[in-house]
């Protein structure tokens, strides 16, 4: 079976807040740990509550994806950025990550020409670079609330090139 079709995309709805939240912090704390220290992990979330989740939901932007009914990816994108893209670990290496930031990147071209850029973790830098990222610089979390400062990779994937005319 292909691993793709496993997972349904539909746009996030009122009250999947709570499950946005978990698999953030579950993100985190499976994916992450190589790259970042104990207090940095335990400290990630700051002061995030599932009704930041809801903000988010309401503001029209974050699609989910489900596998037999449970959410267990998302991305939220706005014009000329991809702000997140987190997976549950046992949900990665399916190609759920591509799907969902083509997503994104769809999202964030939509009234923006120019480059799309996101803050990658320092353990996500390689996944963005197989899908056309390049780094730009280094610098700390900036869509954070709370917590001890989290180290990320400025990244941006380049305008995409406009269609050849025939001769």
């Amino acid at each position: 079976m292909d691993n793709e079709k496993l997972f349904e995309l539909r746009p996030a709805r009122a009250g999947d807040g709570a499950r946005l939240f978990e698999i953030t912090r579950r993100s985190v704390a499976g994916l992450a740990k190589g790259a970042y220290s104990p207090a940095q992990i335990d400290g990630w979330m700051g002061a995030r509550t599932p009704a930041y989740y809801e903000e988010l939901i309401a503001r029209g932007g974050v699609v989910v994806a489900e596998r037999e009914g449970v959410v267990v990816g998302f991305v939220d994108a706005e014009p000329g950025e991809v702000t997140r893209l987190f997976l549950l670990p046992e949900a990665a290496g399916a190609g759920l990550g591509a799907r969902l930031l083509d997503i994104g990147i769809g999202r964030a071209r939509s009234g923006h020409a120019g480059p799309i850029k996101v803050e990658a973790t320092v353990n996500a830098e390689g996944f963005y670079r197989r899908h056309g990222f390049r780094t730009v610089g280094k610098g700390y979390f900036s869509h954070g609330i709370g917590g001890d400062p989290i180290e990320i990779v400025h990244m941006e994937l380049g305008v995409a090139a406009a269609p050849l005319s025939p001769p």
